[in-house]
């Protein structure tokens, strides 16, 4: 067969095998587009003002994000806008004094109560200079009426507060309830301060809000993304809007090189610690099996006594072991009855068996000694020693 009919039959082959299952494959499969949120990645993973500073970027703002407050490095002009998602109660008295400086010069401050998870016996030198209490106050959900989402609402995680301003203050708008407000914008110089229950509607997570209801044409969304929170950050930024320079201060620390290296680069470090093991396997001592305890020591004379016997009688001595018992029985004999101990062959015989009244045949055969393979007529020898002994 020639090489190019050789090729011919192959491509048929392909051809009759692959159209079928290309057939079947169109007809069985449905191309679907599925939209998937993946994990925030790099600053977003940790600064939760990441998305408001670069929607403000787009819109053409200067916007500087840090994640402390720290005024050395800040140079605060008026006309800028300060953020501060930092916990307003760990703001020390010398940078309150500071901040409340820059506002009267034309600042805009951005505050909010302590959280309410929090438990802080004062609301710190910020709060406590602009006479604003949240010391005792829940933390219900505010309505916030929009066109779209005519039930929404807002500051439900927040701590709500009450607000009496000292001299040289103005409260200029407030929400909420009598005494138990929301939000309130405070009028002090030149500047504004806002004071929130909550920045929760600024955090730009992205993510879709699992307690709604989701819809394909309208999912529920949070953060930024969420249409009314953007009308309500703009409501928030508008006195300085666009006059100068947005300060956001996150209140968050990036994550560790150790936190980095453990859960990022575990595809590095996890194959690296397999091959040490498995290098410190290989390079290990190998041990055998391991040894039985070794057997206690025994004492019982009774055992020895025993062991030695079958010793000399596996290897051939067993007249030995008769001699041994019947001197036994004649160191009795010589107790008991001296005078027959003292007689020798015959007479000894008849002696003992006249004493223990036994015949005079198994006395004779108790003392005549066995031949020295005979284990049964020793056996008989040694228990006949043993009854007469056990009978003088």
């Amino acid at each position: 067969m020639s090489t190019r009919l050789r090729w011919l039959l192959v491509g048929l082959v392909l051809l009759v095998i692959g159209v079928p299952l290309a057939i079947l494959f169109l007809r069985t499969h449905e191309r679907v587009t599925q939209l998937e949120h993946l994990p925030p990645q790099g600053e977003a993973s940790y600064n939760p003002l990441y998305v408001l500073g670069q929607a403000l970027r787009a819109d053409g703002l200067t916007v500087q994000s840090q994640p402390r407050l720290d005024l050395a490095r800040m140079p605060l002009q008026p006309g800028d806008t300060l953020v501060l998602l930092q916990d307003s109660a760990e703001v020390p008295a010398p940078a309150a004094t500071a901040l409340m400086a820059w506002v009267a010069r034309g600042g805009h401050l951005i505050v909010r109560t302590p959280p309410v998870g929090k438990e802080a016996a004062r609301n710190g030198p910020l709060l406590d200079a602009l006479g604003v209490d949240s010391e005792d106050y829940g933390n219900d959900c505010q309505p916030f009426h929009v066109r779209d989402d005519p039930q929404h609402i807002e500051f439900c995680n927040g701590r709500r507060f009450a607000v009496q301003p000292p001299r040289g203050m103005a409260v200029e708008r407030q929400w909420g309830d009598t005494g138990d407000l929301v939000f309130a914008r405070l009028r002090h110089g030149q500047g504004r301060i806002d004071v929130l229950a909550d920045m929760a509607f600024m955090d730009g997570k992205g993510r879709p809000n699992p307690t709604v209801a989701q819809n394909a044409a309208n999912p529920a969304i949070d953060g930024l993304h969420d249409k009314a929170h953007r009308d309500l950050t703009r409501y928030v930024l508008a006195p300085n809007y666009g006059k100068g320079t947005m300060w956001l201060v996150y209140a968050s620390r990036p994550p560790s090189l150790w936190n980095r290296v453990f859960y990022h680069g575990w595809p590095v470090w996890a194959p690296l610690l397999l091959a040490l093991l498995g290098w410190l396997w290989q390079r290990a001592q190998r041990l055998g099996s391991e040894l039985p305890s070794p057997p206690a020591e025994r004492r019982s004379l009774l055992e020895h006594i025993r062991a030695s016997g079958e010793h000399l009688l596996r290897f051939g001595k067993a007249p030995l072991l008769y001699d041994a018992v019947r001197r036994a029985f004649l160191a009795r004999l010589r107790r008991r009855s001296p005078s027959a101990a003292a007689l020798t062959g015959e007479a000894r015989v008849q002696a003992v068996a006249t004493l223990l009244q036994w015949s005079h045949e198994r006395v004779q055969t108790a003392l005549t000694p066995p031949a020295s393979h005979d284990v049964a007529g020793l056996r008989d020898r040694i228990r006949l020693l043993i009854q007469m002994r056990n009978l003088l």
